[in-house]
C-alpha cells in the first residue's frame, strides 16, 4: 500500500495540469450542488424548526361571540381530543395611519391573553414583559423596535390609552397585539379565537376535515373564519423554491461536466502513460496496485476539491438564504438558517465517489494492460483511424491544415466523444442561462411601468405637503418630463370569511402601473378588482368569483375580473370609485409617475422637492430578485464554461502529445507554425460546432422545464411573451458558444505545439 501511495503521489505531482483540472471541476460542481440542495432543504426546514419550537397552531379559527359561548368551545375541543389554546376574546381595532411609530395603521387584531406560554402557540417574548393589567399592551414585532420604545403610549380611537410593556413575536401571527383579559372588554371584542393542533396536519384537506369534526356540534354560523399554517409555510419558503430549480439545474450540469472531464483526464492519463504503466508492472506492481495508483491519483485532487467546494458552497449559500427568507418571520428564521448536515455529508462523500466511478473504467484498462505492450508503445496513436476521413476532407479543396485538423477528432473517438459531451453541456449551460436572463429581465421590466414614486409626506422631518390631493396630481403631471401620473391608496380591509386582512389598493389616473396582466382583463366598472396569482391560489378564488370586503362596519361586494403577476397574496386592486365605495375617506399615499423616454429621473425628483417640500421621492431601480438570479446564473455559467474549456484544453494537450511524431514529420516537410495552430484549433472547433448543434436545443428544453417551476415557487404565472425568448438573432449568437468554448480551450495547446521544433519532437523517438 505504501508503494501505491508513493507512485500515486508522484503521479499527482508530475501531472499538474490534470490534477488542477480535476480539483477545479470538483470544486465548482460541489459548490453548486451544496447551494442548490441547501436551498431545497431550507424551503421548509427553517419554518418547521421555528414552528415546532413555538408549538404553532395548525389552524387559527374565529367564532362569533353571540353564537357560541367560551365554555362550549372549550368542551368541543376537549371532546375531540385535540390540542387547543383559548378561547381568547378578539377585537378588531382601527388605528389611524401615523397614530404610532410601530407600523400600526389600519385595522389590527387585538387578542386578550393571560400569558405567552401554553400547550399551543408559545409566543416568543423578545423584550419587556407580558401585559397583565389594564392599560398595558404587547406588540407583535419581529423588528423595528428598541429598548427605548418600551413605556411609550398610544391611544386607541374611542378607547383606552395603552402603554407598551413588551415586544413579542408569533410566527403564526395570531394577533397584532395582546392585552390582558381584563382589558379586552374595553376594546369591544366581536369574535373568539381558538388555536388548534391536529393529528392530520400534512394537507389542507386533512386540516379542514379535523376542524369540521371539532366544530360539527356547534351552532350554524358559529365559525366565522379560519386559516391553516400551510399557507404561511408556503409563503415563507416561496423565494427559496424560486431559486432552487435553477440552482439544481446548474448543480446537475456541474456534476455531469465533472464526470465527463474526470473520465477524459484519466483516460488520457492511461493512454499517455503507457510507458509508466509498463514500468510499474515491470517493477513488480500487481494489476490491483496499478488500479490503486490511478484511482488514488484521481481521489487526492477530487477530495480536496470537494472539501473546498463544500466550504465555498456554505459561504455562498448564506447570502442566498438570507435573501430568500425575507418578509414574514425573517427575524426568527434567520437564527435557524444554514446548510443541513446531510447536504454537506452528501457533497463530501458523494462527489469523490462520483469521480472515482468516472475514473474506474480507464483505470481498469490500465490494470489489464500487459507490461511488454505498455513499454513498447510509442507516443503516436495507431494508424488508420482518421486517414479515410482526412482523404475525403482533402477532396473538398480545403486548406490542408484545416482538412487535417477536421479529421483529428476521429483518431481518438472515445476521447473526442467525452470532450464533445463536455462542450455540449457548456453550450447547454450558456443557452439556459441566456434564456433565464432574458425571461427575468422581461419580468423585471414588466412588473412596473413607472419611473418615479412620490410619497405623500416627508418622513425624514415630518413635513406634510402644502398641496391637496387633486392639486398634487395635477402638479406632478405638469412637471418637466412627466407623461402620466397614477395615484395609489393602500388601506386594510377584512375579507369576509377569512381571519386575515387584505390590502385594498386603489388606483386613480389610468393603468400606468398595469403592465403584467396574466389572465382576464383590467377593471372597467365600479365593483371590479384584479388580484395576483398567489391570492387566487391561497384563497381558492377564481376569475369571476365575488368577494365581500368589510371596513369600519361597511361591506361591499367586488368581482375578480383579472389575474396579475403580483406576488403579494394579500393584495386586491380596484379602481378609485370601487375603493371609495367601501372607504369614502381614502386618500392617496403615493403617486407613480411615468417619464418620457430619455428624461432624467434625478432632475424630476429635484423638481418635485422644489415644488412641495412635504413630498418624498423614490426612483425606480432594478429588481433585486432578478439581479440576484441573473448575477449568480452568470457566475455559474462562466465557471462551467471555463471548466468545459479546460476539458477541451486537456484533449488538445493529449492529442498534441500523442501526435508529436506526426507533428515533427509535418514540420520537416514544410508545415509552418501558423498552420500547426490552425490544424489544432480546427480539430477542437469541429467539436465546438457539433456541441452548439446539440447543446442549444438542450438549453432551450432546460429553460422550458426550469423557468415555469421557478415561477410556481412564488405562485405566479408568467405571460407567454416572457417565456418565448428564442429568436433568430439570439440563436445566431448562441451558435457561436460551442466554437468559442472549443477555440479558447485549444488555443494555448495549439500555440505550444506550433513552437515545437523538429529536433525536439524526434528527440525521444
Amino acid at each position: 500500500m505504501r508503494a501505491v501511495w508513493k507512485a500515486a503521489r508522484a503521479a499527482v505531482r508530475r501531472r499538474r495540469l490534470q490534477t488542477l483540472m480535476i480539483w477545479l471541476v470538483t470544486l465548482v460542481s460541489t459548490g453548486a450542488l451544496v447551494v442548490a440542495l441547501g436551498l431545497v432543504d431550507a424551503a421548509s426546514a427553517p419554518f418547521d424548526r421555528a414552528f415546532g419550537a413555538q408549538h404553532g397552531p395548525h389552524v387559527v379559527a374565529a367564532f362569533a361571540r353571540d353564537r357560541v359561548s367560551d365554555g362550549r368551545l372549550s368542551r368541543a375541543a376537549r371532546a375531540s381530543g385535540v390540542e387547543a389554546a383559548g378561547p381568547f376574546a378578539q377585537a378588531a381595532v382601527d388605528i389611524p395611519r401615523g397614530a404610532a411609530d410601530f407600523g400600526l395603521g389600519g385595522e389590527i387584531t387585538v387578542v386578550g391573553r393571560a400569558g405567552p406560554g401554553g400547550t399551543v402557540d408559545r409566543v416568543d417574548l423578545w423584550a419587556g414583559r407580558w401585559a397583565v393589567r389594564p392599560g398595558e399592551v404587547v406588540l407583535n414585532r419581529q423588528s423595528d423596535w428598541t429598548a427605548d420604545d418600551l413605556g411609550k403610549k398610544f391611544r386607541v380611537p374611542k378607547g383606552p390609552t395603552l402603554t407598551i410593556v413588551g415586544f413579542a413575536f408569533d410566527l403564526s401571527h395570531t394577533a397584532d397585539a395582546w392585552v390582558a383579559p381584563a382589558q379586552i372588554g374595553a376594546l369591544h371584542p366581536t369574535a373568539t379565537q381558538m388555536l388548534f393542533r391536529f393529528r392530520a396536519a400534512a394537507t389542507e384537506e386533512g386540516l379542514r376535515a379535523e376542524l369540521a369534526e371539532v366544530t360539527g356540534g356547534l351552532p350554524r354560523g358559529a365559525l366565522t373564519a379560519s386559516r391553516t399554517y400551510l399557507a404561511l409555510k408556503h409563503r415563507i419558503g416561496s423565494n427559496a423554491r424560486a431559486y432552487a430549480p435553477y440552482l439544481m439545474a446548474f448543480g446537475v450540469l456541474g456534476i455531469l461536466v465533472a464526470v465527463l472531464i474526470v473520465a477524459n483526464v484519466v483516460s488520457g492519463a492511461v493512454v499517455s502513460g503507457f510507458r509508466h504503466i509498463g514500468i510499474l508492472k515491470a517493477l513488480g506492481f500487481t494489476p490491483g496496485q496499478v488500479l490503486g495508483v490511478y484511482l488514488t491519483m484521481i481521489s487526492v485532487p477530487a477530495v480536496l476539491g470537494c472539501a473546498l467546494g463544500t466550504y465555498a458552497g456554505n459561504l455562498l449559500a448564506e447570502p442566498f438564504l438570507r435573501f430568500a427568507f425575507t418578509g414574514p418571520a425573517s427575524g426568527v428564521l434567520h437564527g435557524s438558517l444554514g446548510i443541513a448536515p446531510w447536504v454537506n455529508l452528501l457533497a463530501l462523500l458523494g462527489m469523490p465517489l462520483v469521480c472515482v466511478l468516472a475514473a474506474l473504467g480507464p483505470s481498469v484498462r490500465a490494470r489489464r494492460l500487459p507490461a511488454a505492450r505498455a513499454i513498447s508503445a510509442g507516443s503516436a496513436p495507431r494508424h488508420g483511424r482518421a486517414l479515410g476521413i482526412q482523404r475525403r476532407l482533402a477532396s473538398a479543396r480545403l486548406p490542408r491544415s484545416v482538412s487535417l485538423g477536421a479529421g483529428l477528432p476521429f483518431a481518438r473517438p472515445a476521447r473526442s466523444a467525452l470532450t464533445l459531451a463536455a462542450v455540449v453541456l457548456g453550450v447547454t449551460t450558456v443557452t439556459f442561462a441566456t434564456g433565464l436572463a432574458a425571461t427575468l429581465n422581461s419580468y423585471g421590466n414588466g412588473e412596473r411601468s413607472y419611473d418615479v414614486t412620490v410619497y405623500v409626506g416627508d418622513h425624514r422631518d415630518g413635513r406634510e405637503p402644502v398641496h391637496g390631493d387633486r392639486e398634487l396630481h395635477a402638479l406632478l403631471g405638469r412637471l418637466p418630463g412627466a407623461t402620466h401620473v397614477t395615484a395609489r391608496s393602500d388601506d386594510e380591509a377584512l375579507l369576509v370569511g377569512s381571519t386575515q386582512a387584505v390590502m385594498f389598493e386603489g388606483r386613480r389616473g389610468g393603468r400606468s402601473l398595469d403592465s403584467a396582466l396574466v389572465k382576464g382583463r383590467w377593471m372597467r366598472e365600479t365593483g371590479e378588482v384584479v388580484v395576483g396569482t398567489p391570492f387566487l391560489r391561497r384563497n381558492g378564488v377564481h376569475l369571476g368569483d365575488r368577494l365581500r370586503l368589510r371596513k369600519d362596519g361597511r361591506e361591499e361586494e367586488v368581482t375578480v375580473v383579472g389575474e396579475t403577476m403580483d406576488t403579494d397574496d394579500r393584495l386586491v386592486i380596484g379602481s378609485w370609485p370601487t375603493v371609495t365605495a367601501l372607504m369614502p375617506r381614502a386618500e392617496p399615499i403615493a403617486y407613480h409617475v411615468k417619464l418620457r423616454d430619455g428624461a432624467d429621473q434625478s432632475a424630476y425628483a429635484r423638481a418635485v422637492r422644489a415644488a412641495d417640500p412635504g413630498l418624498s421621492v423614490q426612483l425606480s431601480g432594478s429588481n433585486s430578485v432578478t439581479g440576484t438570479i441573473v448575477g449568480s446564473a452568470t457566475g455559474l455559467t462562466l465557471m462551467l464554461s471555463l471548466v468545459a474549456a479546460l476539458g477541451v484544453f486537456n484533449t488538445a494537450v493529449l492529442n498534441t502529445h500523442d501526435r508529436r511524431r506526426d507533428l515533427g514529420m509535418l514540420k520537416s516537410i514544410g508545415m509552418t507554425p501558423r498552420q500547426v495552430t490552425v490544424m489544432t484549433v480546427t480539430s477542437m472547433a469541429v467539436l465546438g460546432a457539433l456541441g452548439s448543434l446539440i447543446g442549444i436545443p438542450l438549453g432551450i428544453v432546460a429553460h422550458k422545464v426550469v423557468v415555469p417551476r421557478m415561477a410556481a415557487g412564488v405562485d405566479i404565472t408568467l405571460p407567454r411573451y416572457m417565456t418565448d425568448v428564442w429568436h433568430v438573432p439570439l440563436l445566431s449568437v448562441l451558435a457561436l458558444a460551442g466554437v468559442l468554448i472549443a477555440v479558447l480551450g485549444a488555443l494555448v495547446p495549439a500555440r505550444r505545439a506550433a513552437r515545437l521544433t523538429v529536433a525536439e519532437v524526434l528527440h525521444n523517438e
